[in-house]
């Protein structure tokens, strides 16, 4: 049965809430608060903290979690009343003892204070900030109301909501701590969240992060792409009725685990709503049978388009009465054409998202974001506005959370044509069909030549194709006039690329009477199954060929070519086909990830606090490609197949490489970063102040290392327990590391590090028994992130230390250890690695046969220097002699092993 709630039980229970929630309280008022206080007295000299540093602390947020049965309390330190800004440790309280401490206190608080006093006030705070970030003439900003150092003022002119100010003590680079009042403002831009602390002593700007989340997807402009999907009409997500809350909506969407149009075909799918996580569907906001709403608005989003860019409140798409949400889709067209599929899909991706995560533990009482919050639990007012084709950027996406009960903002753009097009149609024959992704030949100046080899024009070539045969040993190239002219005449002819000039090909096609050209790319180098990249022809003719020529990537050509060997009849069909701009709302990868920002803003720190990743060293990027990753992940899936990031909005294939600096692979010849490379100080260029870019400052690239390491988590659990598709209630190992992602958010500390990350994940397994420990040590010691690795400081990107040991085995919190290095192998006992440093050659003896087996050295900045297959039976040898001298990790890799191991090159 549903729940119904009367009016005045709401009412109270949120008054409760807020009052023990919004603000902070005394650590002695929260009911664990006289157990915690013993904790850290008695531990206090294991985080170098003196009686001061814990004799004022206050509860920032606190909260059940039902799986792990654990009460969360994130306990800020403070001094004298005053708050120090995101001194926030996580303690979690498990059978009535603290289970798992994650410290992010200062040491020695009272000697670093300059003032208790203010002498700027908070208004003046305020106007500091507007003038140190362009904001305008503030306006009506008046104090709404205030109590005990903290205050509300009125929006004014300068902000799109009102405005929070609390005096807090900020940490200065030196290490000091100064008065500063903590405010934030929504620009009303709508590009930026402005979270400040303002020296309460001169009204100087101590720090600022911004929680708009800009993510910038689309600068590294990857230019290949695939192509289009037909409509199909069917839908389960993998549920069963009985968990539906059915309302008799329907919507046509991307569908996942459908990443996008690239990756399949757009479904009409019906009552997608979660019972658990939605019980009156995806339109209710009052806790009532019956929809509020017959637009793309309910508890958990409102989705609406902002082509203006403006910020205001757009159009959304009404389904009636009847919830019918199935709108046309037609990709050949400008986005404005299809926008109520993009707002729809939009709506679509942030409820499933939602109600997904809500399932593992992202739900009301840890700060999830609904209209309503039905069990009374967290803060409600903070749906997701989620905005479609916004025009105030491009190539884009972003997402700003304030804290619990405040809406967070989602802006989806469009995105720039890619250099790609479909001017090729398959229309029947072999196992290509539908429209093909090609390159058109260049126009301009290339090699050296003039490019005027002919393009499709807006007259359609229909034919069949021809595979091209010059009677050389490789016929297929077409570098001399064809023998099987007679078979080409009149038809499309197909020509692998070969060493001769494309325009020596295509004469030889156009002289034996072909109609068209199709030009296959074979430059595989790595033999990948589904290699994709895309050749642009160019090259001189006079005259210029009659014939239009395109170029097709390997993975699509070789189906043509197989196909025709094997005599099939292949019809297809060359045309003039414009390219039109990408929309980022039916990326589900982009908006997954954007929304992915949410939850780990709000579950890091606890939901009260929307500043805990903000540090260098923060993962927040990863975390986001990581939920995205899972929710498009599918059963034919494999660990060591490569996945790009927003490979469709960057107009790339779905075999691109995206836009990380490698796919997430469990293979090193992949991806073979590891801890190490968050040191990568590699100058990338210049930001618009003509300061240096360093590899490290890139806050992708930092996420991109944990994100590489929690993939690899996945394919262990995988690997153990099985791919479950069932995203919602399954039992597989992709299931189980989604639970274990969204325990281990809750228990880390605000500012985490990689380690402290680690530790979380740790303590969250050990918290449902403990049972996969040594799975867990084995995947991140693999990348470095060992035993003895150390993050240094979290605000800092220079000082990590990598390590690849796992414990040993005598470790008490090692359970059930049948995962470690793959077959309980470690590098002490199943081998014999000398010797050790070396100078020119390194032996690897093993006591075992283990087969066939790749040996890579890795150097300490994450990159593979020396690679080798090598069948392991006794003794194999490794040539070092041509590398620098240092330290390594030599990496052996195989059916039955997987082993790291540190070596020195004299």
């Amino acid at each position: 049965m549903k729940k119904k709630y009367t009016l005045s039980f709401l009412f109270l229970a949120l008054f409760l809430f807020a009052q023990n929630g919004f603000s902070q309280t005394e650590l002695s008022k929260n009911e664990y608060g006289t157990l915690i206080q013993n904790w850290l007295e008695k531990n206090k000299g294991d985080y170098n903290l003196t009686q001061n540093d814990i004799s004022d602390l206050q509860v920032s947020n606190a909260f059940f979690s039902k799986k792990t049965k654990i009460n969360h309390v994130y306990v800020n330190q403070a001094f004298q009343g005053i708050p120090v800004f995101n001194a926030i440790s996580s303690v979690s309280i498990k059978d009535k003892s603290v289970f798992y401490y994650a410290n992010a206190f200062q040491s020695n608080i009272a000697a670093k204070i300059n003032t208790m006093t203010p002498t700027v006030s908070a208004q003046e705070a305020i106007v500091s900030a507007a003038a140190e970030y362009n904001l305008g003439a503030l306006g009506n900003v008046n104090a709404i109301n205030a109590s005990n150092n903290q205050y509300t003022f009125s929006k004014g002119d300068i902000s799109g909501s009102d405005i929070p100010v609390k005096l807090v003590y900020q940490t200065t680079i030196e290490g000091d701590l100064k008065l500063a009042w903590d405010l934030s403002i929504e620009a009303l831009n709508g590009q930026n969240w402005y979270s400040v602390r303002v020296d309460a002593t001169n009204g100087d700007i101590l720090n600022m992060n911004d929680w708009v989340i800009s993510c910038n997807f689309g600068e590294f402009g990857h230019t290949d792409h695939t192509g289009h999907s037909k409509t199909s009409n069917a839908f389960s997500l993998f549920k069963t009725e009985a968990s539906i809350a059915a309302d008799g909506s329907q919507y046509n969407v991307f569908a996942l685990p459908t990443e996008s149009p690239s990756h399949g075909a757009i479904q009409l799918i019906t009552d997608p709503a979660d019972l658990d996580a939605s019980p009156y569907g995806w339109h209710d906001t009052d806790g009532v049978d019956g929809s509020e709403y017959t637009i793309t608005r309910g508890n958990n989003v409102w989705a609406q388009e902002d082509v203006n860019g403006n910020n205001a409140f757009g159009a959304s798409p009404d389904g009636g009465l009847a919830l019918d949400f199935n709108f046309p889709f037609n990709p050949n067209q400008e986005p404005l054409g299809y926008q109520d599929v993009s707002t729809t899909n939009l709506f679509y991706i942030n409820n499933a998202m939602h109600d997904i995560w809500f399932k593992y533990g992202f739900d009301e009482g840890s700060g999830n974001f609904q209209q309503n919050n039905y069990s009374n639990t967290g803060f409600d007012n903070d749906l997701v506005i989620a905005q479609s084709q916004d025009g105030s950027g491009l190539n884009n996406a972003n997402f700003a959370t304030p804290a619990d009960g405040q809406s967070p903002r989602m802006q989806m753009y469009l995105w720039a044509a890619g250099t790609l097009s479909t001017p090729l149609t398959i229309n029947s024959g072999g196992t290509l069909i539908g429209d093909v992704l090609a390159a058109i030949p260049s126009t301009g100046n290339s090699g050296g030549a003039t490019g005027n080899i002919t393009g499709p024009s807006a007259t359609p070539v229909t034919a069949d194709l021809a595979l091209v045969n010059d009677g050389s040993a490789a016929p297929t190239e077409g570098c001399a006039p064809l023998t099987n002219a007679s078979a080409v005449a009149g038809k499309i002819a197909v020509i692998f690329r070969g060493d001769c000039p494309f325009t020596q090909k295509i004469q030889n096609a156009q002289d034996a009477g072909a109609v068209g050209v199709i030009m296959v790319n074979h430059n595989n180098p790595d033999n990948e199954p589904n290699y994709q990249e895309y050749i642009v022809m160019f090259g001189s003719t006079n005259p210029p060929f009659t014939i239009p020529s395109i170029s097709v990537n390997y993975n699509d050509g070789i189906q043509l070519i197989n196909a025709l060997q094997n005599g099939a009849v292949i019809n297809g069909t060359i045309v003039e086909s414009p390219n039109y701009q990408k929309d980022g709302s039916l990326d589900n990868s982009i908006v997954a990830h954007e929304y992915g920002h949410g939850i780990s803003t709000r579950l890091t720190g606890g939901s009260f606090n929307s500043g805990c990743l903000s540090n260098s060293e923060q993962m927040g990027e990863g975390w986001s490609d990581w939920f995205a990753l899972m929710v498009t992940m599918k059963s034919t899936d494999t660990p060591e197949m490569g996945r790009g990031i927003a490979t469709y909005s960057n107009s790339q294939g779905v075999n691109g490489p995206g836009i990380r600096p490698a796919k997430y692979s469990t293979d090193l010849g992949i991806n073979n970063y590891t801890y190490e490379a968050t040191n990568d100080d590699t100058v990338l260029g210049t930001d618009g102040n003509g300061n240096q870019v360093h590899w490290n400052d890139v806050v992708h690239n930092i996420g991109f290392l944990w994100g590489t390491m929690l993939w690899d988590l996945t394919w262990k659990y995988v690997e153990k327990y099985g791919f479950d598709p069932d995203m919602y209630n399954g039992t597989g190992g992709n299931n189980k590391v989604m639970q274990l992602v969204i325990d281990g958010l809750k228990l880390q500390p605000c500012g985490v590090g990689f380690v402290q990350g680690r530790d979380a994940l740790l303590a969250a397994d050990s918290a449902m028994g403990g049972e996969d420990q040594c799975l867990i040590w084995d995947v991140f010691a693999a990348r470095g992130l060992g035993v003895n690795a150390s993050q240094g400081s979290a605000d800092s990107i220079n000082d990590q230390i990598s390590d690849f040991t796992t414990p040993p085995d005598t470790d008490p919190t090692l359970v059930n250890c049948t995962t470690l290095s793959v077959d309980g192998f470690t590098a002490e006992s199943a081998f014999s690695i000398y010797p050790n440093p070396a100078d020119n050659v390194v032996y690897i003896k093993t006591k075992k046969n283990l087969g066939d087996v790749t040996i890579n050295l890795i150097d300490i900045n994450g990159r593979v220097v020396l690679s080798k297959k090598a069948a392991l039976i006794n003794e194999a040898e490794l040539n070092i002699s041509t590398l620098q001298s240092g330290m390594y990790i030599l990496n052996i890799t195989g059916n039955n092993v997987n082993i790291n191991n540190k070596i020195i090159k004299n």
